[in-house]
């Protein structure tokens, strides 16, 4: 009964920005772990966003992170942690008495040879419940034609769940597929709506007008 009916709903629902195909790769090698109540999840996604601006200002203002990033982030809580830090709370997520709130550490690094990179960090005095994330972003600029300057960036996430007893208990393919949905998820908050956000923020502080509308890919 509860395998039928089972779903994975976030109890905070915001709007669904993620693209209808947008794919999430299982490693099937860790399926074993799922016994254990450990199961992992592995996603690599692709996309860019479009400001209208040369090269020089889209790095200005990337490298100004702790001027937006706060603001942009919204409405998820922020908490800078460090120089290039933020400990970020995604929103409550579950369903028949299971909820997890995910909570990580972002740092915004340093460019490096043109490169931007976001990673996870550990947030101090705070021990993850009963999940783990890694977040490995890196995003590059490409100037164009007509002063347009394409942010083309990777994200490459894991997300480690550790269920309880009676989750465990479920098909192992229901299990796979509440993860599939968490990671979703994950991706939604934290880098689409981001991503959106940033874009609206960067045209807003130049007083540039902006289309609302960026090129997109997944894999």
């Amino acid at each position: 009964m509860v395998a039928n009916n089972w779903e994975f709903q976030p109890l905070e629902r915001n709007e669904s920005i993620l693209p209808t195909g947008s794919s999430v790769t299982v490693d099937e090698s860790q399926s074993k772990e799922t016994h254990r109540g450990l199961s992992k999840f592995y996603s690599h996604h692709e996309d860019c966003m479009e400001m209208y601006a040369p090269h020089d200002a889209v790095a200005k203002y990337l490298n100004s992170h702790s001027l937006w990033f706060v603001r942009c982030a919204e409405p998820m809580t922020v908490q800078p942690l460090g120089k290039n830090g933020y400990a970020l709370v995604i929103g409550r997520f579950g369903s028949f008495g299971y909820e997890v709130e995910p909570k990580i550490g972002l740092e915004l690094l340093d460019p490096n040879d043109g490169k931007y990179h976001i990673r996870t960090i550990p947030i101090p005095d705070y021990q993850a419940p009963g999940y783990d994330v890694e977040y490995n972003a890196t995003m590059h600029l490409v100037e164009g034609a007509a002063e347009i300057t394409r942010v083309e960036w990777e994200l490459d996430l894991m997300v480690e769940l550790h269920f309880p007893r009676f989750i465990q208990r479920l098909p192992h393919s229901l299990i796979q597929s509440t993860g599939d949905r968490l990671l979703n998820q994950i991706v939604r908050q934290v880098s689409r709506r981001l991503t959106r956000k940033v874009q609206e923020d960067f045209h807003q502080s130049l007083n540039i007008p902006f289309p609302g509308t960026s090129q997109k890919k997944h894999h």
